[in-house]
Parts: C-alpha cells; structure tokens; sequence
C-alpha cells in the first residue's frame, strides 16, 4: 500500500507570488537607495557607474549554476536564496565603507540576485505546470507591482531616517519573511521528489533517455509546441538558448524604456523633473497591470501574443520616436510598456513549460542568463546611440530590437514543434 502525499493547491500557487514580492521589495530598496549608497562608499557619479556593472558580473555566473542547484536540492531552496538576497542587503549597507568594500559587496548581491532570479523563475514555471494556471506572467506582474510600492516606501523612509541601514534592514524584514514564506509553501510533495529524482537520473545517464518518458513529461505543451527533446539532447538545449536569445532583446528594450523614457521627456520636451518622472512610473504600472490582465492569453496563446506584443511595442516605440508633443510620446512610452511587458515572462512559460521537472533549473539557467546579456548590453546599445542621433531618434532603435524579436518568432515557433528525433 503506498500514501501519495499532496500538499494544497492553493498555497503552493501561492509561492510564486510571494517569492516575487520579496524580489520585488529587495529591487524597490534598491532603486530608491543607490544615492545613499553612493554617499556613504564616498565615490565619484563615474566611480559609481562602473560599481554597478558589478552586479551583472556576480549575476551571470550565478544565474548559470543555479539552475543545477535547484534541480539537485528541489524548490524549497528558492526561499533560502531569496532571503539570503534580503540579508545581502543589510551586510553591503553595512560593509560599503570604500570604493573596494562597495565593489566586494556590489559583486556579491548581484551573485544573490542571479541566484534567486534562475530559482523563482523555475518555481513560477514549475507551478504554472503543475495548475495550469497563468501563473510566469501574473508572478511578474506581482514583482513589478512590489518594485513600485517598495521604491515609494523606501523613499518615504529616507525622507523620515536618511540612513542607508534602515533602507535596507527594513526590507530585509520583508524580504527574509518572505523567503522562510516560500520555503514553508514549497515543501515538495513525496511522490513529486521520486519522480523528480528519477527524473534527474535520466537526464543524467547519456543512452538511458525513454521516448515514452519524454512523451508522458509534454502532455500538457502549450500552443507550437509539441514533447522537447529529452534533457541532454542537442536541440533541446539549442532551443532554450533561441529563447534566451530572443528574450535579450526583449529585455533590453524594455531596460531602455525604463531607464531613458524620463531623460526623453526632459531633453525632448523640456519637462521638469517631476513631470519627467511620470514616464518611468507609467511604464511600470503599465507593465504591471498589462502582465495581471494578460496572464490567461500568454499561457493558451503564447505564439499569438509575441506576435501581438512585438507588434505594439515596435509601434510604441516608433510613436516615441517621431512625437511631436508629450503625450504622444508620453502614449508610445505606455504603448511599449503594454509590448514589451508581455515578452519575456512569455518567452519564458513557453520554454519551460514541457520541460520535465528534474530538469527546470538548468533550463531556466540556460534561458535567464542568455536573455540577461541584453539586460546588460542594453544600455551601452542606446548610449551609442543617443550619442549619434540624440535621445528621440534612439527609440527607433529600441523599436528595432522588437521587431527583431517579431521578426523571430516563426523560428521560434520550428523549433518548438520540431518532433523528436
């Protein structure tokens, strides 16, 4: 006689959510902090922006091995190294004292912070797969809900305390509270761990791949896909990496809107800078809500909505370009955000979905730190050509990375019902 242990449905749904509050909260400090930060490490504007490509360095290698640590230690490690992140915090706010202090401690969160964004994404994916909920989207919608509201709060609290310790242990209380949350709702289910394990075994074992395993792992494939290639198989992994691929894009127009829409409307409109600070705002709420609303269709349609999201953020980002007058660039800002928004957490529950559970992680690492090299390159890509042509006309570059992406996605769609060999 066996018992087939089954934790409630509704707080392991829960767990993505959570998970991305706290990652959410930790980013909103974060953003609000920096110009403490940088007063109490005492270093130059120049001296602070190469500080901050630390992050991406400790990020990448992180983001790729954590995938393996997630796939050999199960999800319940996802709320360790998100509360590990809170606690990182607290020790760089501490610990910043001086240009080399900053740089150790920088390097270090960044590593926390690839760690628990491989982690929560293969706990989103994993979730969406065992509910068939909307469950990527709707987790990333919560992340950049947190990311607003953390950011006002931690503002308000400088503005009460001016201390970069109070920032960042206050949200290390949210944070780790929401970590030991996630670790409490993931506690996996005895069966799934056997399966898992077996699963991993498979994987593991080069010749020992079932056709009939694979076959049972994708019954549920979304839209344009049809059973992966078993973990270990060229293609498979080819087609993760075409996903990441097309996910760098995504991100770093995204990553652009986000970081040039106010220094759009102060240097193209002449606004003030509390008026310039309605365009990143609205760019973020919008992508909020456009992932609550969305989260349904990306899930039962996700070759449909690239399409359509690629499409309104290449137009948005046209419109920005060409805008005669605020609001119209100021409604391109709000059109891309409703785009881009919807392309990667897409990209990615289309991707990880038919990926067997054994092997998330290392698909979710494979995905994440393809896609994160445009996060990173995407500055450097609009400052080149801000340089040339000024601020404006540069959107029609970024409107160039998401056409890029629409212009990929029938590969995109081959390579997801490519069959089996």
């Amino acid at each position: 006689m066996s018992i087939v242990i089954i934790r409630p449905a509704g707080t392991f749904r829960a767990a993505p959510f959570l998970g991305f509050a706290g990652f959410g909260a930790f980013w909103g400090v974060w953003g609000a902090t920096l110009p403490l930060l940088r007063a109490q490490a005492g270093v130059s504007d120049a001296e602070f922006g190469v500080v901050l490509l630390f992050i991406g360095a400790g990020a990448l290698p992180a983001m790729l091995l954590t995938g393996r640590l997630v796939d050999a230690l199960g999800l319940r490690v996802t709320g360790v190294l998100l509360a590990l992140l809170g606690v990182m915090g607290v020790v760089l706010s501490a610990a910043a004292v001086n240009y080399a202090a900053l740089c150790t401690g920088i390097l270090l969160t960044g590593a926390s912070s690839g760690a628990a964004d491989v982690a929560l994404n293969t706990l989103a994916a994993t979730v969406e797969k065992r509910t068939g909920r909307p469950v990527v989207t709707r987790s990333h919608a919560a992340f950049s809900a947190t990311v607003a509201l953390s950011s006002l709060g931690a503002g308000a609290l400088t503005a009460i305390a001016d201390s970069l310790l109070v920032n960042f242990a206050a949200g290390a209380v949210v944070v780790v509270a929401l970590g030991l949350a996630v670790v409490t709702t993931t506690r996996p289910a005895h069966a799934q761990d056997a399966a898992a394990a077996r699963e991993r075994q498979d994987a593991a074992a080069p010749g020992r791949q079932d056709p009939a395993l694979c076959e049972r792992q994708d019954a549920a494939a979304p839209e344009g896909q049809v059973e992966p290639a078993c973990p270990g198989r060229r293609s498979w992994w080819i087609a993760l990496v075409m996903i990441g691929a097309i996910g760098a894009f995504a991100f770093a127009a995204e990553n652009a809107y986000q970081s040039w829409s106010a220094v759009l409307l102060t240097d193209a409109f002449t606004a003030s800078p509390a008026l310039a600070a309605v365009a990143p705002a609205a760019f973020a709420t919008t992508a909020a809500l456009t992932r609550f609303a969305t989260g349904t269709v990306t899930l039962r349609r996700p070759i449909a909505t690239l399409v359509a999201a690629s499409a309104i953020a290449t137009g948005g980002g046209v419109l920005t370009a060409f805008a005669p007058t605020l609001p119209l660039a100021l409604g391109g800002i709000i059109a891309a955000a409703v785009g881009t928004s919807a392309l990667f957490p897409t990209l990615l529950s289309y991707g990880l979905r038919p990926v067997p559970d054994g092997s998330r992680g290392r698909a979710t690492s494979a995905i994440s730190t393809v896609a994160y090299l445009g996060y990173l390159a995407g500055p450097a890509y609009f400052g080149l050509l801000a340089d040339a042509g000024g601020v404006q006309r540069t959107f029609l570059g970024v409107a160039a990375l998401t056409a890029v992406v629409l212009a990929a996605i029938p590969a995109l769609k081959r390579a997801g019902s490519r069959p089996l060999p």
